[in-house]
């Protein structure tokens, strides 16, 4: 098995003539090599790795990844150069989405872990302290601890303008997402609403798709007075359906969509739900 390998330059080359075409850039969250073979398929123009996407590969909520139960960064790097790699055809770069407050680890050998195994692209939700809410008393213990934002902007700084990666920032707050963009200015930068609701292990915030991109336009506006030249993609909360994305696109001055449980989880519970259950319901002919 020898996977095609696709530069920086040719990344980035082909994301500046999709936002010059005006055609939406479409990231996708694959946790096996199934799904990730039939994104590629479908048109995807980055297929994302994390550990959270794993574990909801597995049946368990993405946000399991918040707990400690397993190395997120090993974890990571495992199944995407294992299951995600092998399966591609080089059509679709891979973004692998890697925990930068591991105490454990350097990040620059972490990133040139990625490179060798031919992922020039690095985001900071594998995961992100911006999950937390700010006000918690549980953010305020893990700051206080060092485990900060400002590792992830760092990580993002070093992948991009150091090592040659393409990077792609992601934040929940508008705080955070404006940190990001000033510091980091990264090539993609995505605003998530929220969890994606529906299904069996969605969470559903209450917020409207008319929130969802009424929001998202917000930090849209700021992030590209702080970086004009980030590419700006959504995600998350009401953006659930193909009908949801659409409105983002003609709601918002963003470039494109990030899916994550919309093209894996929901698709693959609804279909072998459904197949099951037409295979259960057959009986020997009497």
């Amino acid at each position: 098995m020898i996977t095609k390998r696709i530069t920086t330059e040719q990344i980035l080359a082909n994301l500046k003539a999709k936002v010059d075409a005006r055609i939406p850039i479409m990231i996708s969250s694959a946790g096996s090599g199934l799904v990730a073979k039939l994104q590629e398929a479908a048109g995807s123009d980055c297929i994302n790795t994390f550990s959270g996407a794993r574990l909801r590969a597995n049946g368990m909520g993405t946000m399991s990844m918040m707990w400690p139960i397993l190395d997120s960064n090993k974890q990571t790097l495992d199944y995407t150069r294992e299951d995600i790699m092998p399966a591609l055809s080089g059509k679709s770069f891979v973004c692998a989405c890697l925990n930068a407050n591991d105490p454990l680890k350097d990040m620059r050998m972490v990133l040139q872990q990625c490179k060798d195994m031919g992922v020039q692209s690095v985001s900071n939700i594998g995961p992100s302290v911006s999950y937390v809410d700010h006000d918690s008393e549980i953010f305020k213990v893990i700051t206080s601890a060092g485990i900060t934002i400002q590792n992830e902007i760092d990580m993002l700084i070093l992948a991009k303008d150091e090592l040659d990666m393409v990077s792609v920032g992601l934040a929940f707050t508008e705080e955070d997402s404006y940190a990001i963009c000033e510091q980091a200015k990264p090539h993609i930068f995505c605003y998530h609403a929220g969890t994606t609701k529906g299904g069996i292990k969605g969470y559903d915030n209450g917020m409207t798709i008319e929130e969802t991109a009424e929001q998202t336009e917000k930090v849209y506006q700021k992030c590209r007075e702080l970086s004009p030249n980030t590419i700006l993609v959504a995600h998350g909360a009401a953006m659930e359906t193909p009908s949801d994305a659409q409105y983002m696109l003609n709601n918002t001055s963003g470039h494109g969509f990030w899916t994550g449980s919309s093209t894996e989880r929901l698709p693959i519970e609804q279909a072998v739900s459904a197949a099951a259950d037409e295979f259960r319901g057959l009986s020997f002919d009497k």
